[in-house]
């Protein structure tokens, strides 16, 4: 069956780690909100009831409407053998993604530490503390683990001998922080070997070489998850 994909169209935002994942799995899939509009995605998303979402990404599928990243991807990890077998490798992989969806949190906490649907503008010198304490705190950390975990298995991948929707998760944190912190990436990547040289292997994948030639990945920008305010960035 293909999918029907509702996510805000102008930006990669949390629905990007859905499309990478059904991108190198060859999963097909309607991006609705690109073709319709965002008003069209707030149409849908007002009409959900009973068991609707919360709010974007969702997926519809023949189960029902699935939303929530981690729930999306453990779905079609499921469904489409791009995640592992066994019942522990699954909620291992689950727990992975789980960490990338707090560090995607607290990603979008650097830019909006006060208000979350304030403007940045309006909370600039509290941004600039919270990026500081960012960068040098809470990043490595989160990376270190990301290692750590990579080297908890055997082979190339997050799970070993084939790529998971972990692997490409992790290619866009790799990505995504070097949008938003190119100084301060520069100055630490080459204390996670591992998590950078599987970016290079997901960046080579024949699904993800080709969505990242395509005009279907959208650039990244300052309305997204990952920004890049050069205030905010030091090595």
């Amino acid at each position: 069956m293909s999918y029907s994909l509702w996510y805000w169209p102008d930006l990669q935002g949390r629905g990007e780690f859905v499309r990478l994942a059904m991108e190198a799995g060859g999963i097909a899939y309607t991006d609705r909100a690109r073709a319709a509009g965002a008003e069209a995605l707030l149409a849908d998303l007002e009409g959900l009831t009973g068991r609707g979402a919360f709010a974007p990404p969702y997926l519809e599928t023949e189960d029902g409407v699935v939303s929530q990243v981690a729930n999306i991807l453990a779905y079609l990890g499921e469904k489409h053998a791009i995640a592992p077998s066994g019942r522990a490798d699954r909620q291992w992989l689950n727990a992975v993604q789980l960490t990338i969806a707090d560090l995607v949190a607290e990603v979008h906490n650097v830019h909006h530490p006060v208000a979350m649907m304030g403007y940045y503008d309006d909370q600039k010198p509290e941004a600039a503390r919270a990026a500081k304490q960012f960068r040098a705190e809470r990043l490595p950390k989160f990376l270190r683990y990301f290692e750590q975990a990579l080297a908890a298995n055997a082979g190339d991948w997050l799970m070993g001998e084939t790529w998971s929707y972990g692997d490409t998760s992790l290619f866009q944190i790799v990505a995504g922080l070097r949008y938003m912190f190119p100084k301060r990436m520069a100055a630490i990547e080459g204390n996670y070997p591992a998590l950078i040289a599987l970016h290079d292997r997901v960046a080579a994948l024949d699904g993800i070489a080709s969505y990242l030639a395509s005009d279907r990945r959208i650039a990244f920008n300052t309305d997204g998850i990952f920004r890049h305010y050069p205030e905010l960035d030091a090595a």
